[in-house]
Parts: structure tokens; C-alpha cells; sequence
């Protein structure tokens, strides 16, 4: 990622708010949040609700993850594909990045990784070693072996380990809805920059704005400059 100091959000080859890679990155945000909103009934009783967790709900809840472990693989390589296309949308945007781009995607690319990070140790782990043992490899455990980055292995009975998949999904949650609250901040601060811009120009203040060209010349003399 390299900083323009040249770029701004007025620049004709400023990749912001209204660009194509902008797409690229809510899209799979929305659609993940969509995933996590249908989880939300099973992960509801087991954190927020006040009334103890029935036997029935269990059940229910190791049903939806067998069937969930179950699907073809197809599945689960359209959703890494689909994590793939937000990471090329932050790419994008941080090529040769302005400083909006460099605070509000740089940003929202850190949420992106932590929720990835999030993903792959918190949810993908502990269903692969429930399903396992809802599937009877582990015939007779009461326990699921949970390993964490600070605790290391760690026994959890089924409701506890249910408790911990579904905090997860909170954590994805909370992360994931910040990386669009960042995302909306860029948007609101080229809003507001035009805004500035045009009173600017109302006021017959002079403005310079640059174009590619003359962003490439500049940066030519200025390497030139520093030989």
C-alpha cells in the first residue's frame, strides 16, 4: 500500500465512495451480515435470552450445524471466493491511495482481517470439531476440545461450545458493521469536501485541482528532484 501525497478526493483517478471497488467490498460485507443475521434465532437464547437453554433448542441448534458441515463443498468454496472479491476491492482502493483511502479503507481493511481471523479460528474450528462429534467419531464424549490462541485446549461441553460459535458470530458481527460505518465516513467526508469545494468556487477562490497528467508530471519532477 503506498501513499499518494499528491491524490485527493476531488483527483479524476480517485477510487472512493462512488467507485466500482466500493461495490466489491459492501457486497460481501452485506452478504455475510446476511448469513449472521440468519444465525441469529439459534445464537439468541444462548446469549440474550434470561430463560435457561431447553434441551429442544440444543438439539435444534446441532441439527442446523451437521446440515450446515454436511454441504457440498461447493459452498463453502463460494464463500472463500466471496471473501476473496472484498479483499480485491480493498486492494483496489489502496492502490497508489489517497489519505481518505488510507485511513478509511485502511481501516476497514484492518476489520476485514480480524473477522477473517475471527472466522477461521472461532467458527470454522469448533463446528468442524462439533460436527465431528455429533457425528459420532467421537462416540461417547461429553466434551468438545476447543483450542484458543492465549487459553490453548480447552474442554467445553456442547453448550458451551455452542455459547462460544455463537459469540463468534456477535464479534463477526460488531466487526463487520463497522467496516460499513467506515465506509460511510468516506463517503460523508467526500460529501462534505465537495461541498467545500463548491462554496470555494462561489466565492471565486482559487482551487487547484489536478489531473492525471499533471499528478504524473508532478511526481516526475519531484523524483527528479530528490536524484
Amino acid at each position: 500500500m503506498k501513499l499518494d501525497p499528491n491524490k485527493t478526493t476531488l483527483s479524476q483517478n480517485y477510487r472512493g465512495s462512488g467507485s466500482f471497488a466500493t461495490f466489491l467490498i459492501i457486497g460481501p460485507v452485506c452478504f455475510f451480515l446476511g448469513i449472521l443475521f440468519a444465525s441469529f434465532p439459534y445464537d439468541f437464547p444462548l446469549l440474550w435470552s434470561p430463560n435457561p437453554v431447553t434441551p429442544l433448542h440444543i438439539s435444534q441448534i446441532e441439527t442446523h450445524l451437521r446440515f450446515l458441515h454436511a454441504a457440498p463443498p461447493l459452498i463453502s468454496r463460494l464463500l472463500h471466493m466471496i471473501i476473496a472479491v472484498g479483499f480485491l476491492g480493498f486492494f483496489t482502493k489502496l492502490y497508489r491511495a489517497s489519505e481518505s483511502n488510507f485511513l478509511f479503507d485502511g481501516g476497514s481493511l484492518l476489520l476485514y482481517l480480524i473477522a477473517a481471523g475471527v472466522y477461521i479460528t472461532n467458527v470454522v474450528t469448533p463446528m468442524n470439531a462439533l460436527a465431528e462429534q455429533l457425528d459420532g467419531e467421537k462416540e461417547g464424549a461429553e466434551k468438545v476440545l476447543h483450542t484458543g490462541p492465549l487459553t490453548g485446549e480447552v474442554e467445553l461441553t456442547r453448550e458451551e461450545s455452542l455459547r462460544v460459535l455463537s459469540a463468534s458470530h456477535t464479534i463477526l458481527a460488531f466487526v463487520l458493521v463497522g467496516v460499513l460505518v467506515l465506509q460511510a465516513g468516506q463517503w460523508y467526508a467526500e460529501k462534505r469536501e465537495r461541498e467545500d469545494y463548491a462554496a470555494w468556487v462561489a466565492r471565486g477562490e482559487p482551487v487547484e485541482v489536478m489531473g492525471d497528467d499533471e499528478e504524473e508530471e508532478k511526481e516526475e519532477v519531484e523524483g527528479k528532484k530528490d536524484l
